[in-house]
């Protein structure tokens, strides 16, 4: 069949959840048996994520082909199990820099660049080049920022020359809300229709709408606004808060969101989307009533969306190994010797956060002593796994000014040093060990017994590594360095035998921990945290 394009929109107010929206339009359509991706089109002008604070935007989450991209990303992948990459994130700076590029090679022979036709041709360019690969049957298209934003306005005239090209290959789905005014005890339609004309504004009829919502919106108040925003009434959709947003796929199935996609652009509707799995995984999520306590360590705790992967890969851990996630978040600036007790003691495991930079960092090591000093299982992820190393250096080893050449490039003691490639680099974006890696584990490992095998691959972000002068000492002390890269010999796993379950990755597992395949490790460690509570 020939290419659907869906594309995605958002009006009233941000963060309604458009990204959940598509990936669960997405996870129906596979549970259909068609190829599916998604995409994020973002209008900042950055190159990419890479470098924005994760106080602006949340996560950076990387594709296995080392690009820096969007968190939406991350729900794509878990909702899909289908792998994205460079194509599936595109910002306005890269699409200004692809034209800035055409211009000075002389591409458009002397002509004025403008906007309209050269940005748009760009952005309409990128929207089919996965769909030019022949390898989909469904590409949709999530438009980042809200309807009536100065800075969307170019891919929504995009879109706009897109439908009319592509025609019966492509709809808009159009996500809104519908606030509940709580002094007059009513829903309020007027800012759904407001935003359905601005779109019709920038000359696009949606096709879909779909109603964020508190309350339950009543028949006759879709069929109103079905009337007054020119869409079939049985295409008005309401999406109400969910206790999970794994739900949610189901939730639209329920009132057809995918059979209505598939009727509107001419693609025979037969049977049911194969959801059993995705039916067992929240059956497992309904049943569990114990809980597990796991500790986060972090710097950037106040916005939980810094570590999305990470929340998101413990909650299905927990939730295959039949528990509810009770997730701490601890700030590691505000952890010293003499509150970690009153902070830590409580918890069944603790993970130490990966990020950049001094702050924060002299808290982690207080949490990684005292649980490596009182045998609480840890898992230190990319910095975290390297402030394991640091604390083990000055605790064990007795390199009391040991420490990373990120963090004191004059140390005596660099137990992590900057990779050999990065030190002749100047600029920050783009440029780190991105992507995803070979993994030898050495035998017997608890890493390789998790992984139920000695050869893995998994996604980087860093710039600094163990370093590998010291290796024998930490082997001699009872620190193993148990993976490492088979072509590099760059240290990826250690781990401590002797302890219940103590093991650092220099690697980000939770990039590729989705919802129908939780990532093995995770799995170990949450097994390990639950065996732990049921000793004490």
């Amino acid at each position: 069949m020939e290419t659907k394009y869906i594309f995605v929109t958002g009006g009233v107010v941000s963060s309604l959840g458009k990204g959940i929206i598509s990936s669960s339009l997405a996870c129906l359509l596979k549970a259909r048996g068609y190829r599916v991706t998604i995409q994020k089109f973002d209008p900042y002008i950055n190159i990419d994520p890479g470098t924005l604070n994760p106080y602006e935007h949340g996560e950076c989450y990387v594709t296995a082909d080392g690009t820096e991209t969007d968190l939406d990303l991350g729900h794509y992948e878990r909702f899909t199990n289908v792998h994205t990459s460079r194509a599936n994130n595109i910002t306005t700076g890269r699409i200004y820099q692809n034209v800035i590029d055409k211009e000075r090679r002389g591409d458009y022979l002397g002509k004025t660049v403008q906007i309209v036709p050269h940005i748009t041709d760009e952005i309409k360019r990128n929207v089919k080049l996965i769909g030019n690969t022949g390898d989909y049957d469904f590409i949709i298209t999530e438009i980042g920022g809200t309807v009536g934003d100065i800075e969307s306005l170019p891919f929504l005239e995009a879109v706009r020359q897109l439908r009319w090209e592509l025609g019966d290959n492509a709809l808009c789905i159009h996500l809104t809300y519908v606030p509940f005014l709580g002094a007059a005890k009513e829903l309020k339609t007027k800012p759904t229709q407001h935003s359905v004309k601005k779109l019709q504004e920038e000359g696009i009829q949606p096709d879909i709408l779909i109603l964020r919502t508190e309350k339950d919106i009543p028949t006759d108040m879709r069929r109103k606004i079905a009337q007054f925003c020119n869409v079939s009434p049985d295409a008005v959709i309401q999406s109400k808060d969910a206790p999970s947003i794994y739900q949610v796929p189901i939730k639209m199935h329920e009132q057809h969101l995918d059979e209505i996609v598939l009727r509107k652009t001419g693609v025979p509707i037969e049977g049911s989307p194969h959801m059993a799995p995705w039916m067992h995984f929240l059956e497992k999520m309904k049943k569990a009533e114990k809980s597990v306590k796991i500790g986060l360590v972090g710097k950037y705790v106040e916005l939980q969306d810094a570590y999305k992967s990470i929340n998101e890969a413990l909650f299905q851990a927990a939730t295959y190994c039949d528990r509810k996630l009770d997730l701490r978040y601890i700030h590691s600036e505000k952890l010293n010797a003499q509150n970690v007790e009153e902070k830590l003691s409580g918890l069944d495991g603790v993970i130490v956060a990966p990020g950049f930079g001094q702050r924060g960092i002299e808290g982690k090591f207080v949490a990684l002593r005292w649980c490596r000093e009182h045998d609480v299982p840890t898992f230190g992820i990319c910095l975290g796994m390297q402030c394991m190393v640091i604390e083990f250096a000055r605790n064990v080893l007795g390199m009391a000014d040991a420490n990373s050449t990120e963090m004191d490039p004059q140390t005596p003691y660099p137990v992590i040093d900057l990779m050999e490639e990065q030190k002749s680099i100047s600029n920050l974006g783009g440029t780190m060990r991105l992507g995803a890696y070979d993994c030898k584990l050495r035998p017997g490992s608890r890493a390789a017994e998790a992984y139920g095998s000695e050869m893995v691959s998994e996604r980087h972000r860093h710039r600094f590594e163990f370093n590998e002068d010291y290796r024998r000492q930490f082997e001699s002390a009872g620190m193993k360095c148990v993976g490492e890269n088979p072509k590099t010999r760059l240290v990826e796993v250690v781990e401590i035998p002797d302890k219940r379950w103590y093991i650092g990755t220099q690697y980000h597992p939770e990039y590729s921990s989705t919802v129908l395949s939780p990532n093995p490790i995770f799995l170990s460690f949450m097994r390990a945290a639950i065996a732990y509570q049921e000793d004490r």
